[in-house]
Formats: C-alpha cells, structure tokens, sequence
C-alpha cells in the first residue's frame, strides 16, 4: 500500500519550518512522502530581505540550500512553480522551468497529492498605482532584494568622484510605512557610512536623502502608538524624512508623485506598501478573498477542500467574528507548529486542532545597533516595551529561533559562531 504524499507549495518560514517537522515525524519513519516545491533553489527568511537588499546580508552564507536541506530532513525537494489544480484528480500543474535565456530545461509536470498546503507567502501590492511596477523596486524576493543591491551600488558609485556629481544629494523614496520601509530606512542610511568607508562613494550619509512615505496617520499603523511613535523619533534623529498621511498617486522615473501633486524627486524608489498574496491563488477554484488569499477555517483546511490546506500570509483565517490572523512571521512559525501536528492526527484518525493566533509582541529594527519594540504580549496585557541594544539582541534571536526550527541547536550554535568569527574575517557588508 502506497504511503500519502503531502505536498507543501512555498519554502518561506513557514513553508520550511512544516516540511522539516513533518519530515522528522513522518518522512523519517515512512509514514508519509513530504514534498517541498519551491521555485527558488534556496530559501533566505524573509524578515532579513532588507538587510540583503543593502548588502549587510550575504545571501551566500545565510541561505539554506533545499537540496541539502531536504536530505538530512527525510523529506523531498522538487524545483518548480504551480499554475494550476485539479481538485479531482488530486494533481497540481508546474509550470516549465526555463534558463535565463528562455531555454526550457523542464518540461512542464503534474505532481500528485492526497494532502496540499499551501504556503506561498505574499507579495507587495501596488493597488494598481500608475508607474509603480516600471519605476518602483520591490523586496519580496531575494532575485528582487538582489537586484536592488546592484541599482543601489551602481547609483553610489557614480557619486565616487564629487566633481562628477549631477545634483547635490542622493534620494531614495520608499513607499510603506510599515516594518518593511522603517527597517529599510534605516538600513540604507547605514550602508551609505559603509560605502562612503569602503571608497564606493564620495557621499556621507549626510548627503543621503532617505523620504518614508505612509499613506496611514502613523508609521507602523499595525503596531502600538508608542512604538509608532518612538520609531518615528529615531528615523527624525537619523535624518530620514517622514512623510504620513501622504499617499502616491503615480511613480515616474526618477521622481514621485503625492496625492496632493506634491513632487518628490528620487534617484531609486521602492515600493513597501500593503501587501497581498499571489494573483494566481485566486484563479485556482478556490474561494479566495480581495487580496488572493485562500479562505481557510480555523484548522487552516480550505473552505471548499479539507485535502487542501493554507497557512502564512496567503491564507486568510478567522481570528474571532470579524478579523483575520494578522500576515506576520510569527503567524505563520506558529501555523507550521499546528499544521504539522494535524496532518499527522489525519493520518492517525485523531481529530483537528483549531488555530489560535498568540501575539508575543513586535520588534522593528533599526540598523545594527538599535530596535524598538515589544514582547510577552497577551490579550491582556500590552507587554513589556523595549528599545535600544536590548531589543536590538530581542531581535537577532528570532532569526536563531528560525534557525532552531529548520536546523536544531547543534547546527544552529555552529552557525552562531561561525557568523561571530565572519565579523572580524569579512567585510560588515556585501559589495558586489
């Protein structure tokens, strides 16, 4: 008798936190088949895009291989992207993978499942603002963190001769007030002493113009009034320009426009703002909502399929009568944990657990040194307030805790260590 085969669609936090606990309890003792399908080849935690979208993270040394992964983690790696399902026959559809150069290396495939989670994560939405995909960078990716490493070096380069310069300062527009935006404010105005340290530039970050613009009343409108409000205090300090209650009507080379035709000139843009999950998950047959995520109930099966299951920020679960679990990193550890567990109460004939989403606070970072935010949240109670270095360590340990989940403590010291010795042995950040 053929063992069931779970397949999971997206190697995010969660998607790979899942497949590792299921590989361990399931794959492992030949229970079940776990499949991974990613595009990717390797997974970066998305939470650190920004600091590899400035260079301070090598993705070379911090991203983990699925293949590698894969084989010490009893469960199994496939490269490819869904475009499309069939409920009936329990198969999805992969699209081909293709060379740079359009060369097609796989044909197009169909892979079978008796159980499909899907995991895919989310994307930044633009709310169709005019311009904004031909003039904006967008972070969501590593391919698109990457690509605006290089936009960034090449744009402080040609301010390495101060005759040369064209106009008296560099100015990089972010759109979205939120974790993304404050976090890459800050990270850019420190990689710029970095250049200007390592020669790229003959700028100073006092030359540098960084523009945070929010639609909302308030940076970080998801968070408390006082970490908005402290954050906001500290990007001031930094120098960074806060714009809020500011909206975008329209992105153009080299410049955005506001909601009141108030002209902001930029050198790079990037946009940061809302965010939905992939448009294909609502062409699937699925009952998705506005923002494509796939409608679950509380035990993250499908509305429409208990064989199809959702989780992170492309599944939209109840949290209550009228809201949904919020699209957080923490969400979705804590999804993988419960997922993990059902799946195998299915195979065992037990029943479900329901999800219930636990807040344990929030931290923003604010470049190497500095963070703001809190912890040990609970319904009752707002948790304690941190900001400074303290928080700073806060914030480094939900990357280790990330790590623990894929990789257990031996690995996850070695690694700790081996990034303590990197300080010292390799550049503070990556310049090609």
């Amino acid at each position: 008798m053929a063992i069931p085969r779970i397949v999971i669609v997206g190697g995010g936090a969660g998607g790979l936190a899942l497949a590792t606990r299921l590989g361990r309890t399931l794959g492992k003792k030949k229970r079940a088949e776990v499949v991974l399908l990613d595009r990717n080849a390797t997974h970066v935690w998305k939470p650190l895009l920004h600091e590899l979208a400035t260079g301070v993270l090598n993705s070379s040394m911090d991203e983990v291989d699925y293949r590698g992964h894969s084989s010490t983690h009893h469960y199994r790696y496939q490269r490819g992207s869904l475009n499309g399902l069939d409920r009936e026959q329990k198969v999805i559809h992969l699209a081909p993978i293709l060379t740079e150069d359009g060369e097609e290396v796989l044909p197009a495939r169909e892979l079978h499942y008796d159980y499909l989670v899907l995991a895919l994560g989310s994307v930044s939405n633009d709310f169709g603002t005019e311009g904004v995909a031909e003039h904006c960078h967008f972070i969501d990716s590593p391919q698109q963190a990457k690509a605006f490493q290089r936009d960034m070096i090449n744009t402080f380069l040609r301010y390495t001769d101060p005759k040369l310069r064209q106009h008296t300062q560099l100015t990089i527009g972010i759109v979205g007030g939120g974790a993304t935006g404050v976090e890459l404010s800050a990270e850019l105005l420190d990689a710029s002493r970095l250049l200007n340290a390592y020669g790229v530039t003959a700028l100073d970050h006092q030359t540098i113009s960084v523009h945070l613009i929010e639609a909302a009343p308030r940076l970080l409108p998801a968070l408390s009034e006082r970490i908005s409000q402290t954050v906001q205090q500290e990007l001031d300090n930094m120098g960074v320009s806060v714009h809020v209650n500011t909206s975008i009507q329209q992105a153009q080379k080299y410049q955005l426009v506001t909601g009141d035709g108030e002209i902001i000139k930029t050198d790079l843009n990037v946009w940061a703002a809302g965010i939905k999950a992939p448009p294909f998950l609502a062409e699937l047959g699925l009952t998705a909502n506005n923002k494509n995520q796939i409608k679950v109930t509380q035990t993250l099966q499908s509305v429409d399929d208990p064989h199809i299951f959702a989780m992170g920020d492309c599944a939209s679960c109840p949290q209550g009568e009228e809201s949904t679990v919020p699209p957080r990193a923490q969400a979705a550890h804590q999804q993988a944990k419960l997922l993990a567990k059902n799946l195998v109460n299915i195979l065992n004939s037990k029943p479900l657990i329901e999800f219930t989403y636990r807040d344990h606070g929030s931290l923003v970072s604010l470049a190497r040194y500095d963070a703001v935010g809190n912890l040990m949240r609970s319904s009752a109670s707002r948790g304690l307030f941190l900001e400074g270095w303290l928080a700073r360590q806060c914030y480094a340990s939900l990357y280790r805790m990330h790590q623990l989940s894929i990789h257990g403590a031996p690995k996850t010291g070695l690694t700790w260590l081996v990034d303590k010795l990197n300080r010292y042995l390799k550049p503070r950040m990556k310049l090609h």
